[in-house]
């Protein structure tokens, strides 16, 4: 078992650390966050094309790298930490589930980033897809909340096949009896959107009964979560123990003062905490399918909570510049709400884990 991030997966990080600095700055992402795009579409461009990102997970005969989701979730890292408005962990567990139901006509586009896949699956009732004429399928539903949605060229449609079978259907933007609705979110850094179905023609991937693929991209999602929650929750630490050295108070640097000594420290522990789990959760992904479920809850359950944690805590140490909307802490704090119940509140993976391990 290895753990540590390998050298290569090192100079994957610090490539993307040194893009995102200077191609999507702070200023950058509020200027996607207060306008009508979705997303930065130059520098995905770039990110997809030029550093070749959209298909690291994606074997080579599909048009990827061939890579695995360690390297994905170094890239993730350094774009959680910049908050970068790019739609890459959609595409991500986009890709990974494309593999795992062997989409091989649908893989090129998604890896080089022409095609921005994302997966529309409802954690309530399930659309429900049935066979129309001629044989072919139809989509019936809603899925309330789909991050990136705004976003997308394609969707994969967690439905109904009947008799408790769940399949995956791709659904092109723009189908007839589609409705690709924006919502207004608290976290204007990722775009959410409502999705109706109404009578959507689509196409089925797989089998009719993809639930184990279905569930191994749930939890792949999550693990890649996590690690795109890592890298934002190490960032918020990283600024607040800077600010503790210059900010002087009452004649001393507030760095000095025990209960802001302590409260870093503290910080400092949950980051040790999350990266392990995140390491594990990765390594899981990669090398040991069986521990996946287990892993992937387990980081879902740590990582949502810790990230708030560290985020609301870095905003409060800031003092009253921490809660103005010039200050980019209200920014982290809005993502790591968000995040925290993105794929479902910590309480059910908690839940999940206690099942999986026999607790329940």
């Amino acid at each position: 078992m290895r753990l540590i991030p390998t050298e290569e997966q090192r100079e994957l990080a610090a490539t993307v650390r040194s893009f995102v600095a200077g191609r999507v700055p702070m200023a950058r992402v509020r200027e996607i966050a207060g306008s009508d795009e979705p997303y930065d579409r130059t520098a995905w461009t770039r990110l997809s094309s030029e550093l070749g990102l959209a298909g690291l997970a994606v074997p080579e005969e599909h048009g990827g790298s061939g890579a695995g989701f360690g390297e994905v979730a170094a890239v993730l890292e350094e774009l959680g930490a910049a908050l970068a408005p790019v739609p890459y962990l959609s595409v991500a567990v986009a890709a990974s589930l494309l593999v795992s139901l062997d989409a091989k006509d649908l893989l090129p586009g998604v890896a080089s980033g022409e095609v921005v896949a994302v997966v529309a699956r409802s954690d309530g009732p399930l659309p429900a897809g049935r066979i129309a004429d001629r044989g072919a399928w139809v989509l019936e539903g809603v899925v309330e909340r789909v991050p990136d949605g705004p976003s997308a060229g394609l969707l994969l449609v967690v439905a109904s096949t009947g008799e408790g079978r769940r399949g995956v259907f791709a659904v092109e933007a723009g189908a007839p009896g589609l409705a690709v609705m924006p919502l207004t979110w608290f976290d204007t850094t990722r775009p959410m959107a409502r999705v109706e179905l109404g009578g959507v023609p689509a196409r089925l991937l797989g089998e009719s009964d993809s639930g184990a693929a279905i569930d191994r991209a749930a939890d792949v999602a999550s693990v890649l979560l996590a690690a795109e929650q890592l890298g934002g929750l190490r960032r918020c630490l990283d600024v607040i123990v800077e600010y503790a050295k210059l900010r002087v108070q009452f004649g001393r640097f507030v760095g000095s003062f025990q209960a802001v000594k302590h409260k870093l420290a503290d910080m400092h522990c949950v980051l040790e905490q999350a990266e392990s789990v995140v390491r594990y959760a990765v390594w899981a992904a990669d090398e040991a399918p069986d521990e996946l479920p287990e892993a992937a809850a387990f980081a879902a359950s740590y990582l949502g909570r810790a990230y708030f944690q560290v985020a609301r805590d870095h905003l409060l140490l800031h003092g009253g510049i921490g809660f103005t909307w010039e200050h980019d802490a209200h920014l982290y704090y809005k993502r790591a709400k968000a995040d925290e119940v993105m794929f479902g509140a910590p309480r059910v993976h908690r839940a999940r884990l206690a099942e999986a391990l026999g607790l329940t």
